[in-house]
């Protein structure tokens, strides 16, 4: 029985007690009342004292036999593990993976074979590690970390089911020789993927030049006038250019519609071509000509393909006084042709020479003109050592 029980029993006798005391006193009772009251008080007071005393004992834990004792230490599962080599999605690049694995053990039957639980939890851990590594970049070891990271942070049974295990402190990483490997390859690779876009770029380019602007002259006019369609006359103008530019670019020869077009490389000394392409007659109105027709080598305008005559050496001559300029006087010009014939005459051009002294020598002029021959031959053999 406890101190407390005992006091609380005692406490409840004595007021009882007391109450029968003053009930008694006030009521009268009889002799044989009070005894029996008393004999009452006292049983109770008994009965009490003996079921308390058949209660059970207090547990231990109530009264701890040494409470000043220290508990014992929790005993720590644990293994460090460095520098395991872990494949990665990409053949011959091994991630470097390192952390601090911890386990406990799981339950076990009584006949169950003792086994390595550090082995088992390592061997558990690097299986899980290794699932994941094996799908990673090696150019992403750092996100690969922090998967592995949060992948291996709870604690799973192993194949046995005879312990459990995790990790903590993952590390993942690769060798320095792997790392420099890598970053060079990435860099060949950038650099080949911008040159293939280059070449791609230029193969295309070259392909829209060739079948579609150079395909044909017309192809490379309408071309050329849809970037400048404000200048029409220089259009007309770069007809030659562009059907010998189209022509060569497909390997074949310049139309025959386009030949007069294109100037040969001694169309500057050569009689039949003029600086603007105008008509070697002088007339004015076949200048304008350019825009509605093309012009042959005389100047002439080339219409429905026929070829134009060869054109004469007065009209050669004459067409050359109109593009330098030379005034229009007939007396001017014929001076001028006849001091040309001379010079013909002196070189052998007896032909070339007669025909412009029939074409410049004038009715009026026939006496000058004889005068003039009659002096000229001493003025030709006098200057024509220093021409030669």
């Amino acid at each position: 029985m406890s101190s407390g029980y005992k006091t609380a029993t005692v406490f409840l006798t004595v007021i009882c007690a007391l109450l029968l005391v003053i009930a008694g006193l006030s009521l009268r009772w009889p002799t044989w009342a009070w005894s029996l009251s008393t004999a009452v008080l006292i049983t109770g007071a008994a009965t009490a004292f003996w079921f308390d005393s058949r209660r059970p004992a207090h547990g231990a834990w109530e009264h701890p036999a040494h409470p000043d004792l220290p508990v014992p230490p929790v005993e720590r599962w644990e293994r460090t593990v460095a520098g395991v080599a872990l494949p990665s999605s990409v053949p011959d690049y091994d991630f470097l993976f390192s952390a601090t694995i911890r386990w406990r053990p799981l339950g076990a039957a009584v006949d169950a074979p003792r086994v390595n639980a550090g082995g088992l939890a390592v061997d558990a851990v690097l299986a899980r590690a290794r699932d994941i590594t094996a799908r990673q970049n090696p150019h992403h070891s750092t996100l690969a970390q922090h998967q592995l990271d949060g992948a291996l942070g709870t604690m799973e049974p192993d194949v046995t089911a005879r312990v459990e295990a995790m990790a903590e402190n993952v590390t993942l990483q690769l060798s320095d020789a792997d790392r420099e490997r890598l970053t060079k390859l990435s860099t060949v690779r950038k650099d080949e993927d911008v040159w293939e876009h280059e070449r791609n770029y230029e193969r295309s380019k070259r392909a829209y030049l060739g079948t579609e602007v150079l395909k044909d002259t017309g192809s490379a006019v309408v071309w050329w006038m849809a970037k400048h369609d404000d200048r029409i006359e220089k259009t007309v103008d770069l007809i030659g250019p562009l059907a010998q530019l189209s022509s060569a670019a497909n390997n074949r020869e310049v139309p025959e519609l386009f030949r007069h077009l294109i100037a040969s490389p001694d169309a500057s000394d050569s009689p039949s071509f003029t600086p603007h392409g105008a008509p070697m007659d002088g007339s004015t109105a076949s200048r304008d000509a350019g825009l509605s027709s093309f012009l042959g080598p005389d100047g002439q305008p080339f219409h429905n393909g026929e070829a134009p005559e060869k054109p004469d050496v007065p009209t050669v001559l004459e067409s050359f006084m109109d593009d330098a300029g030379l005034a229009r006087d007939e007396h001017i010009r014929a001076l001028c042709a006849r001091r040309i014939a001379d010079y013909l005459a002196v070189e052998g051009c007896d032909e070339a020479a007669s025909a412009i002294r029939r074409h410049f020598d004038s009715p009026e002029s026939t006496s000058d003109s004889g005068e003039e021959t009659s002096d000229e031959p001493d003025g030709a053999d006098s200057t024509a050592p220093e021409d030669r």
